[in-house]
């Protein structure tokens, strides 16, 4: 049936992705660059950063000691996220921050975007815990202006960061060995080895090979009772990584190089409906991509910050009938190519005063073995202009970005050129010189344009299809205080109020045939929300140290775009109202505990919000335990990890269960 084929081979891009388009729908100013390395703290916890932006960040130790298999598992821990989850290690995760739409999430590694022109998904699961220094999420933009256009374009954008090698004056090179086993048949090693080659250049190499059966069981619910066991198949993942870097410093700047490549063979275990426990279907994914950047500061007063990347990514998709009945016969190929370079001039009229002028161009070619494929081709060009004040007490940034698409397909007519200008506006006040406490409020318009699926997917795209439009409104406070006392040594807050709006939401819909659906521009999306993020340090004596994180999000997102329709002003598909997380670190000597916590709230699973599609909450308890050891010329670590320790049975999406109580052994030597 075309309506599974068009739903699986959309939906089934990517094992933990961020984005997607279909109907299921990341300061003050500052001459260093956000590139630079974030050393640890002995707290092990990285602080609320006190920016002029709404920012959350998980960073060193705290970061590597989450119970998380990959970086979409750990965004799950920043307030006003919503994570959908498709089931086991190898199930579709996507991320969708404020109730914005996947889409609206731009994702930067070393601060290059991370792109998918052909369906907006980012795989998340490629990039590795272990080689990961930090994860930052903005909502708006980051705010620092010294920034390629890309950065200005996204409505919230994810950056990852990952390690930049560090050397003692007597070293010259690190080696990190990682092995880790467990549940679901996991065999996961990993390397990571710095080199330091001269005193201005190292070299970093990082190699991962994970495999997992996906296999686990789970309790079925029939007729209000869990009454049936089963058995969660074909998740299976066999994915190798590798990743190389050259590292270089100069007088006023530092130059990056890095080649990444990426190979993985995955099943998709599909839903659980009408006592249908398996589906076959299958996906092979090839990604690789070579990127540099180039930072310099001229004369105190002008800087140059230079980023280029090419990309190739091959998808192949298999329902083969022959091995699940029923399924119909789908064997198609992706080959997408991606040139990208930008150039950004800041320039110091005043000390309090900086100008940013960054211009970027894209390039990309997607081409596939569809039937009456068009083979489609975009060029984009973003140009944008931004301007920051900072004085004592108050930080005022502004900026506008301009973004000129242009289309061309081989058969058929190509879209119409976009051009769309769109502005933001950021101010923070620190009302008392000797008090950290600041408010902050920003505005920002932005939209997003049509993926190449969205406009062009055979019998499907819609190239008369307009941009989604995200407006923001953000208001917020911070405050931190250093305390005295024996037990409590810092406490930390930020808490903001948000109202946003998404008009033109691109959703899918029925022709006259139910078999073929295609793309349209319906929809005006409504939401009001507040984060609160609390973090408080504690020090007892000089061996004991403890660190609590706790993020809590309130979301009402509405619904309005049919006056008449009998579900106006209903709360969206799977937002709930309410949840929250939290984190405990624990240090004594040489022994580390972490317990942490997540809740997603009650919400429905569709427009219609009525019993019948109400969705249970529900809340995951993880923990971990480790212990380093001097061995040899290095450092042993130990680690113990149970997840969902309370054996709950939930499901994030309906109809794809999630795994139960689970392990994870880590064995990790340094040297």
């Amino acid at each position: 049936m075309f309506r599974q084929h068009f739903y699986t081979v959309y939906l089934c891009c990517a094992s933990f992705v961020i984005g997607g388009s279909m109907p299921l729908s990341l300061h003050a100013q500052s001459k260093l660059d956000s590139l630079q390395r974030l050393d640890e703290v002995m707290v092990t916890a990285s602080h609320l950063s006190k920016e002029v932006i709404p920012v959350q960040q998980l960073s060193g130790a705290q970061l590597q000691r989450l119970s998380s298999y990959s970086v979409a598992d750990a965004i799950r821990y920043f307030s006003g996220v919503q994570i959908k989850d498709y089931g086991g290690v190898g199930g579709l995760k996507t991320v969708n921050i404020r109730s914005m739409g996947t889409n609206h999430v731009g994702v930067f590694y070393d601060g290059i975007e991370l792109g998918n022109a052909q369906n907006g998904t980012v795989d998340l699961g490629r990039f590795s815990l272990d080689n990961m220094e930090a994860i930052t999420l903005y909502n708006g933009q980051k705010s620092n202006i010294f920034q390629s256009a890309k950065d200005f374009g996204s409505a919230g954008s994810i950056y990852l960061q990952s390690r930049v090698p560090e050397f003692a004056e007597d070293e010259t090179h690190k080696v990190k060995a990682t092995f880790k086993t467990g549940s679901f048949g996991t065999v996961n090693p990993a390397l990571v080895w710095d080199k330091k080659l001269n005193s201005n250049v190292s070299s970093s190499l990082s190699a991962e090979y994970m495999y997992s059966t996906g296999k686990y069981k789970f309790t079925y619910r029939v007729d209000d009772s869990y009454d049936t066991t089963a058995v969660r198949r074909n998740g299976d993942v066999n994915a190798f990584r590798l990743e190389g870097g050259l590292f270089g410093k100069m007088k006023t700047g530092y130059w990056r190089a890095k080649a990444y490549f990426y190979r993985s063979e995955r099943g998709y275990p599909g839903a659980v409906v009408k006592n249908k426990f398996s589906h076959e279907d299958r996906q092979w994914d090839t990604n690789t991509f070579v990127q540099g950047s180039y930072k310099k500061d001229f004369a105190g007063r002008y800087s140059l910050l230079v980023n280029a990347k090419y990309a190739y990514d091959y998808l192949h998709y298999l329902a083969d009938p022959k091995r699940d009945e029923s399924l119909m016969y789908v064997n198609n190929h992706y080959y997408q190519h991606e040139m990208y370079v930008s150039v950004a001039n800041r320039y110091t009229i005043l000390p309090v005063w900086d100008v940013n002028l960054s211009t970027d161009y894209q390039f990309n070619l997607l081409n596939a073995d569809l039937t009456d494929f068009v083979y489609p081709r975009r060029h984009t060009q973003l140009v944008a202009l931004a301007t920051a004040f900072n004085f004592s007490q108050v930080k005022m940034q502004a900026s506008i970005l301009g973004t000129f698409v242009q289309d061309h397909a081989k058969s058929n007519s190509a879209a119409d050129n976009k051009t769309e200008w769109t502005p933001a506006v950021i101010v923070s006040y620190q009302p008392f010189r000797h008090i950290d406490f600041n408010l902050r409020a920003f505005y920002k318009r932005i939209f997003r344009m049509p993926t190449l699926n969205d406009l062009y997917y055979t019998f499907v795209g819609n190239t008369e299809l307009d941009p989604e439009y995200t407006n923001q409104y953000n208001v917020g406070i911070t405050y931190a205080k250093n305390v005295a006392d024996k037990g409590l040594r810092r406490i930390e807050v930020q808490a903001d109020v948000y109202y946003n709006e998404v008009e033109n939401k691109i959703v899918a819909m029925p022709t006259s045939n139910f078999f073929r659906w295609t793309m349209v521009n319906l929809g005006k999306v409504e939401i009001r929300g507040i984060d609160v993020a609390l973090q408080t340090d504690w020090q007892w004596g000089n061996d004991w140290y403890l660190t609590g994180r706790v993020n809590y999000t309130y979301q009402k997102a509405q619904d309005f775009t049919d006056s008449g329709d009998s579900y106006y002003g209903g709360q969206i598909p799977y937002i709930p109202w309410h949840s929250g997380s939290a984190i405990l670190n624990l240090n004594w000597r040489r022994w580390e505990a972490n317990y942490s916590f997540i809740y997603t709230g009650e919400r429905y699973s569709s427009r219609a919000n009525i019993p019948a599609n109400y969705v249970l909450p529900w809340y995951t308890s993880d923990f971990s335990i480790s212990r380093k050891l001097f061995f040899s010329k290095g450092e042993l670590k130990l680690a113990l990890e149970v997840n969902n320790i309370f054996n709950q049975q939930y499901e994030v999406v309906i109809c794809y269960p999630m795994p139960g109580t689970n392990f994870k052994f880590i064995t990790q030597y340094t040297f």
